[in-house]
């Protein structure tokens, strides 16, 4: 029997099948938005990148021009990192906090459904740079100046708009997540009860709303110096005297900027942590450890930014203590790799397609932390920033690591989140391609950055290796593509799929408790939660009871 919540009877118009949706404030609906758009950006900077390995794969390429290129650069990392990452992750954050915790709903729903319009807004205004006088935004990712001063046109405007926009939309959802996990966890969910993906996201929105507002900061003296440049002078060169220095602004970003890269790889830990102990069959290796070690990662994330900036001309000590705190970091990520390694020891593993996503992302993350570790080290850092071995290190972190293990958690919770399975067979041969597809793509660049090809150039010379590892590079990027399409094959399949039951995995957290799709309201009721495990203790009880 359902149970009211409370929620007020709303007008006939707004339960239409379109309306619905424009006006909802259920947390499952606007994770489902939240996923859908992402993946729209998604498919918008895949593009972009296929544009950028074609026009690399033939020395002297003339697929697109100078200026083009650092457009589609800039836009393919800008949608990647700000509309494609981490809004997916807000987007399952959103629908599965309050299953996991036992939650009718997030804490404000309309600050909810608030976050998401502003999260697609921004987007729009992102789209919007394309078409801008003077052409879209062509200073990288990271904008720093004086490049992005001396920048014509309104395209960097509106992409420094669509980021202050997203900047609000990450901050809203971030007070909901935490408010949420604070205040509407179920009865017996204490902290070491907690699901490990719902620890990952708590640490995710700590972190956006501790910095979030820096880079909100840095952007707005951004404007302010485009727009009147002879009133504010923060970033330029020649106004040393008044102040201004580019690197601040660098120092600016990547105070955020670092603590971003975890933004988008910790909700994955999460994942990974639920995952591996459902297909291994035994709980997580150090519950504790794996919960502490994503707070122990999230604090150091906030010490280590300026290992981004070893070029700069610190001073040594503190080339130093950046490369020893971007060192210690390894020690807490260790911890959660040994963790899972040791949960996956002497299991009964089963090798279905989330599991398989899992073991990709256990295998290219640890080679991505590895390469960090290089990167550290600043006199190995001075040897290649700014070359193709920051760009495949950088890759193999976030969209190796993050997209693997997130493709993995759609997998695993997508039977919950529309009630039908993925197909297994398609799955597998997706997790193939983007795998291989993967490594052919980044791994080579690698050695492309260690012979000095540098990032962000748009041609280069006929010269032997350089021209074979692109080659093989933008052959692995169309190989990639395939898997992707896969997915959307799969996604397209299970409309009229196998349906999922209540529970298909036979797994241990709260949200397989209701049904798939779980309801408005969520739950009819909630078992009394008695450890992080609860589905598998009521199993337990139930085949005690019958016994007896």
């Amino acid at each position: 029997m359902a149970v009211d919540v409370g929620q007020p009877r709303v007008p006939a118009w707004q339960r239409g099948k379109v309306a619905s949706w424009l006006v909802t404030v259920d947390h499952k609906r606007i994770g489902i938005l939240y996923i859908g758009t992402a993946g729209f950006f998604l498919a918008i900077a895949g593009f972009l990148a296929l544009l950028i390995r074609t026009q690399l794969a033939q020395p002297d390429g003339a697929v697109v021009t100078g200026d083009s290129y650092n457009e589609v650069v800039t836009m393919h990392g800008t949608g990647m990192v700000f509309f494609v990452m981490v809004p997916v992750l807000a987007g399952l954050g959103n629908f599965l906090v309050p299953l996991m915790i036992g939650a009718p709903d997030m804490a404000f729903p309309r600050l909810n459904a608030l976050s998401y319009w502003l999260y697609a807004f921004a987007g729009l205004v992102y789209c919007f740079s394309f078409l801008a006088a003077g052409g879209a935004a062509n200073t990288g990712w990271t904008a720093y100046p004086p490049l992005s001063l001396a920048a014509l046109g309104n395209g960097q405007d509106l992409w420094i708009l669509s980021i202050h926009i997203l900047t609000l939309s990450s901050m809203a959802g971030a007070i909901n997540f935490i408010v949420t996990i604070h205040n509407m966890r179920t009865a017996g969910m204490s902290w070491m009860r907690l699901p490990l993906f719902v620890w990952s996201i708590e640490i995710y929105a700590w972190l956006l709303l501790l910095v979030l507002p820096v880079l909100s900061a840095g952007l707005t003296l951004l404007l302010l110096e485009r727009q009147f440049p002879d009133t504010f002078q923060f970033f330029r060169p020649e106004d040393v005297a008044a102040g201004g220095s580019p690197v601040l602004f660098q120092h600016v970003f990547w105070f955020f900027g670092h603590p971003e890269v975890y933004i988008m790889v910790l909700p994955v830990f999460g994942i990974i942590s639920e995952v591996i102990p459902v297909f291994a069959r035994k709980p997580i290796f150090g519950y504790k450890a794996v919960a502490f070690s994503t707070v122990a990662i999230g604090f150091f994330s906030m010490l280590v930014w300026a290992h981004h900036m070893f070029t700069v001309g610190m001073p040594t000590y503190l080339n130093i203590w950046f490369m020893l705190a971007s060192m210690v970091i390894a020690v807490p990520t260790g911890m959660k790799i040994f963790n899972w390694l040791a949960t996956l020891w002497r299991g009964n593993i089963s090798l279905d397609t989330p599991m398989l996503f899992a073991l990709g992302f256990l295998s290219v993350f640890t080679m991505g932390g590895l390469s960090g570790i290089y990167l550290a080290a600043f006199p190995v850092d001075w040897q290649v920033h700014d070359t193709y071995f920051v760009v495949a290190h950088f890759h193999y972190v976030l969209f190796g690591g993050s997209m693997l293990g997130l493709l993995g958690g759609l997998f695993y919770w997508w039977p919950k989140i529309f009630g039908r399975m993925l197909s297994e067979r398609i799955g597998k041969w997706t997790f193939l391609f983007v795998f291989v597809g993967f490594n052919l793509t980044f791994f080579p660049q690698h050695m492309l950055g260690l012979l000095g090809m540098p990032r962000r150039i748009y041609t280069y010379r006929d010269d032997g290796l350089w021209h074979a590892y692109n080659l093989l590079s933008t052959v692995g990027s169309y190989v990639m593509t395939v898997g992707f399409l896969l997915f959307l094959l799969a996604i397209v399949k299970s409309v009229n799929g196998r349906r999922a039951g209540n529970d298909p995995w036979q797994a241990d957290t709260l949200e397989w408790y209701t049904t798939s799709p779980p309801p408005p309201h969520n739950f009819d009721d909630v078992p009394y939660v008695t450890s992080a495990r609860p589905l598998y203790d009521l199993r337990r009880r139930l085949r005690e009871a019958e016994a007896t």
